[in-house]
């Protein structure tokens, strides 16, 4: 690998309900004279494959239960929200000083399990993850085959926070044509010494680094990654979920 260039693709429009992202996606990019062709790696913001997945709840449709009555009092938080967050958890991991973390039946571990009002494209609603982010990923990464002609690779992103440090990071959630990880358990540094369990998450550091030309507020939920190459196999995100045994922070 010699260079390595992300490129943000601009103009797509409000994705609703049944949107070909696909055809978006190259539409947008062909406006800015940047055709996507083999070997990129479409990076897409979890809110559009949520919207356009259909994934949107009316916080007006919602009824809040006793629990979520309860938690809202507690926080000052919109019950209606919570009870929106407590049917897409799996498990609730910590609930303290109005923080909700959750388990997701993904097993993502993360704050709300992920539903979010922000960037919902309509007053009152909120976006939840897609039901399977890795065969969101896949299907889309055939719709670009079929759009464009184009092998890619996709990457559907999420935000989430960080049990040890402050801040926030895109993360992959959702994977298609690359590895997971790249791994140097039982390789060797240059002193001889043997690596027992580096395994480098590659899909997420490409998340991140996405996200640093996608941004939050700038309505630009896809990016291009070009010059990546690993020789190992694909996997999905579901590499990336620690067994509860394994996890120290719960």
């Amino acid at each position: 690998m010699t260079q390595l260039t992300i490129t943000p693709v601009n103009g797509l429009p409000e994705i609703r309900p049944g949107d070909d992202l696909a055809t978006l996606i190259r539409e947008a990019a062909l406006a800015q004279r940047d055709a996507i062709r083999d070997g990129d790696i479409v990076v897409i913001a979890q809110k559009i494959v949520s919207k356009s997945e259909g994934r949107l709840v009316r916080l007006a449709d919602v009824a809040p239960g006793e629990r979520a009555q309860e938690m809202a009092a507690e926080s000052g938080k919109d019950a209606r929200q919570i009870e929106v967050v407590l049917s897409e958890c799996a498990k609730i991991v910590r609930w303290e000083r109005g923080i909700l973390i959750c388990e997701t039946r993904h097993g993502f571990v993360c704050a709300n399990a992920g539903v979010d009002r922000s960037n919902a494209g309509a007053p009152d609603t909120v976006v939840l993850l897609p039901v399977d982010p890795d065969a969101s990923a896949a299907r889309l990464r055939d719709a670009f085959r079929r759009a464009t002609g184009a092998t890619v690779s996709v990457v559907v992103t999420d935000t989430f926070g960080r049990a040890w440090r402050e801040g926030h990071t895109n993360v992959a959630i959702g994977l298609a044509g690359l590895p997971a990880l790249k791994r140097y358990v039982g390789q060797h540094d240059p002193e001889g010494y043997e690596l027992r369990v580096t395994e480098i998450a590659v899909a997420d550091e490409i998340a991140g680094a996405a996200e640093l030309v996608m941004g939050k507020l700038d309505r630009c939920p896809v990016a291009l990654v070009r010059g990546f190459t690993l020789d190992e196999p694909a996997e999905t995100a579901q590499e990336y979920v620690r067994p509860a045994d394994r996890d120290l922070f719960r």
